[in-house]
């Protein structure tokens, strides 16, 4: 469905979604729009299915258009006899070489026969449901629900905006197109949301109280989801002057007890550089949300993209121990942010949870998630501290075997220690003697021979000895798994490993994968192959990695890949 941004074209979408959802269907969403408030082209991409899906397609079966614009973007996504259900209203015409059919509906003059235009979305919903052939009640349950707060006179007329729509289309077509029946879905309950929402949630899980933060695209949902959840237990949601603060606040909740993350997108990350280096030195854990999108300065707010890795790695002064991972569905955001708190208390550092625009914004079917998986992980964390001698202090940053110290919250008794962000000794003091820097450097970054995260990679090695491993990370997996299932029927074997855990990288975990493929293949969004860097650095094998690497603000199509991946398997053959 597409038009105009502020048509009223994603709270369409959400009702469309919502009555499939009930009904059991597992469902792929995809948003394109501008980065701005009103004006401008969008549309919002449903895909559906009887079995879990987790990708885009290459094609569309319908197109609701209600402009021009639309059908000359998106026509030629249509499959062969494809439909258009279009607004009468501007004259709809199809490009030339669409093998589409069109049906011009007078959307916006029945919508202003029931008393105003704003009802042309529901009568456009109607159109396009009725051509499924699905049972309208079902739909008429999701309005009530979306409209119900404004009253039954509303309900009313939108359920008749949908009726109308339903019908004059199934005049037009002759009844439900055969062709676009959906087998009946398991009818069983699903989760249909975005990663935000289960970042959000997971961050609930997990005991966050606080969170600090700057609205900025693709982040902002994680910080409109808790305003309104973490008031109901006791938490709080601060919108502060920027990014910077944003950082700080965070770093000192955390300093103080209370679990607190922030999140951001590539150009906030910039301003918390400095922030997340104090958090390093200080040792005090911060979780760190960050939704890629593409860059560099203002770039592209609304596309998705996957250059901030090195950045996360690599970005702040200095050296410190740091850990960053990245979710690559939905349920892993849930996990993944629970993980995140426990890690950052574990090892007393900052942790950063990197998705990208795709899995941040786009809509997905979940199975329902696992409460009884959450563990609350507090770390080394002292609540009784030994009595101390006079004028000593406690070691809050005692040399350890593993480099993690132990750790008091402000207020413990026989607990007082210095903080500070020059360099110190293990009370904290600061000090500038060369014995105790390397010894203090040593033990910070001796917690990274230690970490390791649920699932440092995820496999799918179906062979013994592909033709081809498929690398990836975050939101890619769903599409690079159908651009494999049409690779293995040309008689190309193929495995998959997503890379989960970015930093300390995996490299003993990943190394046998590559070692057993005949050829590797690195899938990422972005300019430099920066996943594909890290992997040469760290395990090897230069000579047979190649990527495949998109930067234009669209996510990959499934052919896309295919294409690509047949491609560099003939030259390789040659």
């Amino acid at each position: 469905m597409g038009g105009q941004q502020g048509e009223g074209v994603e709270s369409t979408d959400r009702i469309f979604s919502t009555a499939l959802n009930r009904l059991g269907y597992y469902l792929y969403g995809y948003r394109h729009f501008s980065s701005r408030i009103k004006g401008g082209h969008t549309n919002n991409k449903i895909r559906i299915s009887v079995k879990p899906i987790r990708s885009i397609s290459d094609d569309l079966d319908i197109l609701v258009a209600f402009d021009q614009e639309t059908i000359d973007l998106n026509a030629h996504e249509l499959r062969k006899n494809g439909v258009v259900v279009a607004d009468a209203k501007f004259n709809p015409t199809m490009p030339e070489g669409v093998q589409g059919r069109l049906f011009p509906v007078p959307i916006t003059a029945i919508a202003e026969e029931l008393g105003t235009s704003l009802f042309k979305n529901m009568v456009a919903s109607g159109a396009s449901w009725a051509l499924l052939g699905l049972p309208l009640e079902v739909f008429n349950k999701a309005v009530e629900e979306e409209f119900g707060r404004k009253g039954p006179a509303v309900v009313e007329k939108n359920v008749e905006a949908v009726r109308r729509g339903a019908e004059f289309v199934l005049e037009l077509a002759g009844g439900p197109l055969s062709e676009f029946q959906l087998e009946p879905a398991d009818g069983k309950q699903k989760l249909f949301m975005i990663g935000n929402d289960a970042i959000g949630l997971g961050a609930v899980a997990a005991g966050c109280r606080f969170m600090p933060a700057y609205p900025i695209t693709p982040a902002s949902e994680i910080m409109e989801y808790l305003i309104k959840v973490l008031p109901k237990f006791g938490g709080t949601v601060i919108q502060t002057e920027d990014e910077i603060a944003a950082c700080t606040m965070a770093i000192g909740a955390n300093y103080g007890g209370v679990r607190a993350l922030t999140a951001s997108a590539g150009p906030g990350l910039s301003l918390m550089m400095e922030a997340i280096g104090l958090a390093g030195m200080t040792e005090t854990p911060v979780v760190i949300v960050d939704t890629q999108r593409g860059g560099p300065s203002t770039g592209l707010p609304t596309k998705i993209e996957q250059s901030d890795v090195l950045a996360m790695i690599h970005g702040t002064h200095g050296e410190i121990p740091k850990i960053v991972f990245a979710p690559s569905t939905i349920e892993d955001c849930f996990y993944d942010a629970i993980e995140a708190f426990n890690l950052a208390e574990k090892f007393q550092c900052p942790v950063i949870l990197l998705t990208d625009l795709q899995l941040s914004l786009g809509k997905q079917s979940s199975e329902l998630l696992d409460y009884n998986q959450i563990v609350i992980e507090r770390g080394n964390l002292v609540t009784e501290a030994p009595a101390l001698e006079e004028n000593q202090m406690f070691k809050r940053y005692a040399f350890t075997a593993d480099g993690v110290s132990p750790r008091v919250l402000p207020g413990t008794k026989n607990g007082l220690h210095h903080v500070t962000g020059v360099e110190h000794g293990e009370d904290g003091r600061p000090s500038e003697s060369p014995v105790n820097r390397q010894k203090m450097m040593d033990k910070r970054m001796e917690k990274m021979k230690h970490i390791k995260v649920r699932n440092p990679i995820l496999a799918d090695a179906k062979h013994d000895s592909p033709d081809l491993l498929i690398i990836n990370m975050g939101s890619t997996s769903g599409t690079i798994d159908e651009a494999r299932s049409r690779l293995e029927q040309e008689g190309i074997k193929t495995n998959r490993v997503t890379v989960r855990q970015l930093h300390p990288f995996p490299a003993e975990e990943l190394k046998p994968h590559i070692e057993k493929a005949k050829q590797v293949v690195v899938v990422e969004y972005n300019a430099t192959a920066q996943l594909a860097q890290l992997i040469k650095l760290n395990v090897g094998h230069a000579d047979k990695i190649r990527s495949v690497l998109k930067y234009n603000g669209n996510p990959f199509l499934p052919s896309e890949i295919t294409k690509e991946c047949k491609e560099l398997t003939l030259v390789w053959q040659h």
